[in-house]
């Protein structure tokens, strides 16, 4: 089924981290959400998210599926044993309880170190509407999109001639500033984003006449696209890195473009097989006959069997959808719909006036 979840962004990581990013991102979510250290109310909900996306995302072929496709994997298909947060050993994976809040509320103070705040860019999400053959034979198509691009002129610095940010003064390049409070419990210590440089660490005093120091400008591409041969309705086609682009020289975002299939006149899709009705007469149904049907690549000639009954099904093999994968075809499946006719002459009604 199509998923409508960004489990990139439960995860807190960008889409093209590795292995060993989307462990670090779970390790450090289960430290926060997990019940034995999180007693809010949320935090069982927040943990099972977590989980889920995890399972998707850390398992090659999941996350390939998810990807290209949008789709995920059944429930309970790989990942923990039931998908819970308790079947997690969270003291064979994660340490003990208490080295975990020892880390977390360490008294132990840490030194303010400068930032470099890049920004990833955002994904584009767009749909394409096809015909049932473009779905089965593939297509390449063009779209045109607006979109962020690093800008030309400072080349993504956001600054002019050449020039360089300079360190924010109020919170010297942390993106942040702390204000102590006295109270009969002691020094209570809070750190806000900073005002000046809006947590970015820091100032451009000499901003780029073009982008005006925000390092991107909008521009309108035209991204052709791959539509593989098989792809089914509510599906997404991934093109990585046609998103806007990342401000302060992040990475660029990804183009999603979902796939609608318009409804068909003649035949109806079941995943890779297809379906039809073919209306034969009595006679026909009775005596048999080679008559031309539709199949999704033209014309063919079938031959009505002598004695066929009504909804008796004759199978064209090879005439369906072509798997996703490129691993076969599927089939169509002709029903027959025997017509009785409402008006006959007299001829007609002396020859069936026999048979009583």
């Amino acid at each position: 089924m199509m998923s409508t979840k960004d489990y990139y962004k439960t995860l807190g990581i960008e889409r093209n981290a590795s292995d060993d990013d989307v462990k670090k991102a779970y390790r450090k979510l289960v430290r926060k959400y997990h019940p034995d250290t999180n007693k809010e109310g949320t935090a069982e909900a927040k943990m099972s998210e977590v989980n889920e996306a995890y399972t998707v995302i850390s398992n090659k072929e999941k996350r390939a599926s998810y990807d290209q496709f949008g789709t995920v994997p059944p429930p309970g298909a790989g990942g923990f044993p039931g998908g819970g947060f308790n079947n997690v050993n969270f003291t064979d994976d994660f340490g003990s309880v208490a080295d975990i809040f020892d880390s977390m509320f360490s008294g132990g103070r840490r030194r303010a170190k400068s930032r470099n705040v890049v920004y990833e860019g955002a994904d584009i999400k767009t749909q394409v509407i096809m015909t049932l053959e473009e779905a089965r034979n593939g297509k390449k198509i063009i779209i045109d999109i607006p979109r962020f691009d690093k800008c030309p002129e400072c080349a993504g610095t956001g600054t002019k001639d050449g020039s360089k940010p300079k360190t924010c003064p109020d919170c010297r390049g942390t993106g942040q500033v702390t204000r102590s409070q006295q109270t009969v419990f002691g020094t209570f210590q809070t750190a806000t984003t900073c005002p000046r440089c809006r947590g970015e660490g820091t100032i451009i005093d000499n901003p780029c006449l073009k982008c005006h120091g925000q390092t991107v400008v909008r521009n309108h591409h035209k991204i052709e696209v791959d539509i593989p041969a098989g792809i089914e309705d509510g599906m997404r086609v991934r093109v990585r890195a046609e998103g806007d682009a990342g401000k302060k020289g992040g990475t660029s975002g990804d183009l999603f473009v979902l796939v609608r299939i318009k409804p068909h006149k003649v035949f109806k899709r079941h995943g890779i097989d297809l379906t039809s009705n073919v209306s034969i007469s009595m006679y026909e149904a009775a005596l048999g006959k080679e008559i031309t049907v539709f199949t999704i690549t033209g014309k063919d000639k079938i031959k009505v069997k002598p004695g066929t009954q009504p909804d008796d099904t004759l199978i064209l093999r090879g005439k369906g959808m072509p798997r996703l994968s490129g691993r076969g075809t599927g089939d169509l499946h002709i029903t027959f719909k025997i017509v009785i006719p409402k008006k006959m002459t007299k001829a007609e009604k002396s020859v069936l006036k026999k048979f009583l």
